[in-house]
C-alpha cells in the first residue's frame, strides 16, 4: 500500500514539475511586451462570422496568434494556481521554479528558514499536492 502511495506521489510530483517547467518555457518564449501583467486586463471581442478566404500568410498569422493565445492562457492558469497557495508555499514555488535560475532544494529550504526533513517530507509534498488539485491533475473527489 505504501509503495502504491509513493508511486502516485512520484507521478504527481513529475506532473506538477512538468507543468511548472512548461510555464517557465512559455514565459521565456513569449514576447516581453505580451508577458502577463500583475493586474490582468480583460476585454470582450465579438466573434465575426464571414465566409472570406484567407491567404497562407493570413493563415500562418492566425495560427501564430492562436498559439500565443493558448500560451498566454496557460501562463495565466499557472499564475492563478500559484497565487492560490499560502504565502510561504507561493514563495517556495517562485524561488524554486520561476526565478532567473532554478535553485536546488537545499538553497530554497535554507532561504525559507526550514529544515531539510520538514521541507522534503512535509512541506514540498503538501505544496505539490495542492497545486495538483488546483491544476486538475488530481481529481477533487480523490483528494478527500
Amino acid at each position: 500500500m505504501a509503495a502504491v502511495r509513493l508511486l502516485k506521489s512520484k507521478e504527481l510530483r513529475r506532473q506538477v514539475e512538468e507543468a511548472l517547467e512548461k510555464y517557465r518555457l512559455y514565459v521565456l518564449t513569449f514576447p516581453i511586451e505580451q508577458t502577463p501583467k500583475i493586474t490582468a486586463s480583460y476585454s470582450l471581442v465579438p466573434p465575426t462570422n464571414t465566409n472570406q478566404f484567407h491567404s497562407s500568410t493570413e493563415d500562418a498569422a492566425i495560427n501564430k496568434v492562436d498559439r500565443d493565445r493558448e500560451r498566454y492562457a496557460y501562463i495565466e492558469m499557472i499564475q492563478k494556481a500559484v497565487n492560490r497557495l499560502d504565502p510561504l508555499e507561493r514563495e517556495m514555488i517562485i524561488r524554486k521554479y520561476f526565478g532567473d535560475e532554478e535553485l536546488f532544494d537545499y538553497e530554497v529550504y535554507n532561504e525559507l528558514g526550514m529544515g531539510e526533513t520538514f521541507y522534503n517530507q512535509k512541506f514540498k509534498p503538501r505544496v505539490f499536492y495542492k497545486l495538483a488539485v488546483i491544476l486538475g491533475i488530481v481529481d477533487v473527489s480523490q483528494a478527500v
